[in-house]
């Protein structure tokens, strides 16, 4: 009898254990989940900027369907960020950086209707696009930052490393995209405050040796081997600047690296 009580409160006990890991299991995956739809949303946002300038030189369908697919998963991480249950941020905050995506989405619009009616953008517009974007990815990036010391959840660097080198490269493919397509390239450059191209590049140096610094799984170090090719392939063309550079390779192996990196964060959570 006594050896049967003992049992029972052996399950017992192991169930609350059980129940307790779950919990703070699903807390933690809460709280990540939260930061990657942060990270999604800034990223999104970049490569709708980088298809928009490329639509803006061609008019073309499929760069349209790139944009409002940028657009839709921005929008995605913002729905879910809103409906989460995370108290990470304020609904303030919260607020405040969806009404800076309102403003953001409605100068897509109107610039994407410029091209389409026109067949050629509108530079003020197209200037007022660039910084209302930096604006807003400037606002996320910071709320990021207040999400993750809110967080209380201790995210691996490596992990922060390719998510910090996945918005750079994003960033970067919208600066040379500008600079590449021949309708804007001439008179506009992008936003005013944005780093120069080039100190981008050497930053994402630093991001990708970072995110590389640790103990590799066959499949990860084969995606870090792949993404430091497809890098030094065309590090030379983001740090100087040719009109000679083929623009769909540049965004073909940059569209490869960003794929990479979100293979890598992947891997590196779930080896965490």
């Amino acid at each position: 009898m006594k050896d049967a009580y003992l049992r029972v409160r052996s399950l017992i006990t192991a169930l609350v254990l059980l129940v307790v890991t779950s919990m703070s299991a699903q807390a933690q995956e809460g709280a990540d989940g939260f930061l990657s739809n942060l990270h999604s949303f800034r990223v999104s946002n970049y490569m709708a900027l980088d298809a928009y300038y490329r639509f803006s030189g061609t008019g073309d369908t499929d760069t349209l369907n790139e944009i409002v697919q940028g657009i839709n998963a921005a929008n995605d991480a913002m729905n879910n960020l809103t409906g989460s249950d995370s108290t990470a941020l304020s609904e303030e905050e919260l607020n405040s950086l969806n009404q800076e995506f309102d403003k953001f989405k409605n100068l897509m619009r109107d610039n994407i209707n410029d091209v389409r009616n026109r067949g050629y953008p509108d530079l003020r517009l197209v200037s007022d696009m660039a910084n209302q974007a930096l604006t807003m990815n400037e606002k996320a990036t910071e709320l990021y930052r207040i999400a993750q010391e809110s967080s209380q959840t201790e995210t691996s660097p490596r992990v922060e490393a390719a998510r910090s080198a996945a918005v750079k490269m994003a960033q970067m493919m919208a600066k040379y995209s500008v600079r590449t397509n021949s309708s804007v390239a001439q008179t506009f450059q992008g936003s005013d405050l944005e780093v120069p191209l080039d100190e981008q590049a050497r930053q994402l140096d630093k991001l990708l040796a970072s995110v590389a610094q640790g103990d590799n799984s066959p499949e990860l170090k084969a995606t870090l081997d792949d993404i430091i090719s497809k890098w030094q392939f065309i590090r030379g063309s983001y740090i100087n600047y040719n009109e000679n550079n083929v623009g769909f390779v540049i965004d073909r192996y940059s569209k490869g690296i960003l794929d990479g990196l979100a293979t890598t964060i992947r891997l590196l959570k779930g080896n965490a």
